[in-house]
């Protein structure tokens, strides 16, 4: 099953939440994800904590210490249950560089399959290193995901564009995630390959904006992990509401 090739083609905007898996406890975080799927988030993007992650603003870096003793194996594990109860959802993760390497990719991959896992996003590996990443996905039938960064040259953009799978992870504007910035919205030039726009996107009018820009969806991160810490995770569902109702 193409869950990602379904999804765009069943809907006309898509909402991808993005949580950190077991922020701020493993059981809390299922519900607070499972609430998510209930309040309309068309697919999932996922991440497992990691002591330094590069792309990641004050908001992010703090799930991952909440969820630093969620190990990769218990993250996965969480996936899998995930997974089980939601057969038909999209699935991917944000993982940094070092968990693969560190793991080895041939376990890596085979363990995001067993999961239920459809993507990775590694934000540290840029698409002109990821042969080795791209021939273990594919070999387990994980997609590829990669950044298309603003600025970029055309040449990374055709490779971007090139080895992408399942959807280009466009990034708003220069810099980390987080909502201290307002996110930028230039024209999206698309090709086959859908595109969600993240990096910055808070409010229904940056939907709206990232909708006219051209991206076929976007993914919300800080704003909603922001609740998160600070205690606010039941009003998660009503915020995802009105961020999906402005697509």
């Amino acid at each position: 099953m193409d869950r990602y090739a379904e999804l765009f083609q069943r809907h006309d905007g898509v909402f991808v939440p993005f949580f950190m898996l077991g922020d701020p406890s493993y059981e809390d975080s299922k519900r607070i994800i499972t609430q998510a799927i209930a309040a309309g988030a068309d697919a999932l993007e996922l991440g497992i904590s990691f002591s330094d992650p590069v792309a990641d603003g004050p908001t992010i870096q703090r799930a991952h210490l909440r969820a630093a003793s969620t190990t990769p194996s218990k993250a996965l594990a969480l996936v899998a249950e995930i997974r089980a109860e939601h057969p038909e959802i999209p699935i991917g993760l944000l993982v940094y560089g070092n968990v693969a390497f560190s793991m080895g990719f041939e376990t890596f991959y085979a363990a995001l399959a067993e999961a239920g896992v459809d993507s990775v996003l590694i934000p540290d590996v840029p698409v002109r290193e990821s042969a080795p990443f791209r021939a273990s996905a594919r070999q387990h039938g994980i997609k590829q995901v990669f950044i298309a960064p603003p600025h970029a040259s055309q040449e990374t953009l055709g490779m971007v564009a090139a080895h992408s799978e399942g959807y280009i992870y466009a990034v708003s504007r220069d810099g980390v995630t987080g909502t201290e910035r307002e996110a930028q919205f230039e024209a999206i030039h698309k090709g086959d390959t859908p595109v969600l726009l993240g990096f910055g996107v808070s409010t229904p009018a940056h939907v709206k904006a990232a909708r006219a820009a051209g991206a076929d969806g976007v993914i919300v991160g800080s704003a909603l992990v922001k609740l998160i810490e600070s205690g606010e995770q039941d009003l998660i569902p009503d915020r995802i509401k009105a961020l999906k109702d402005a697509l």
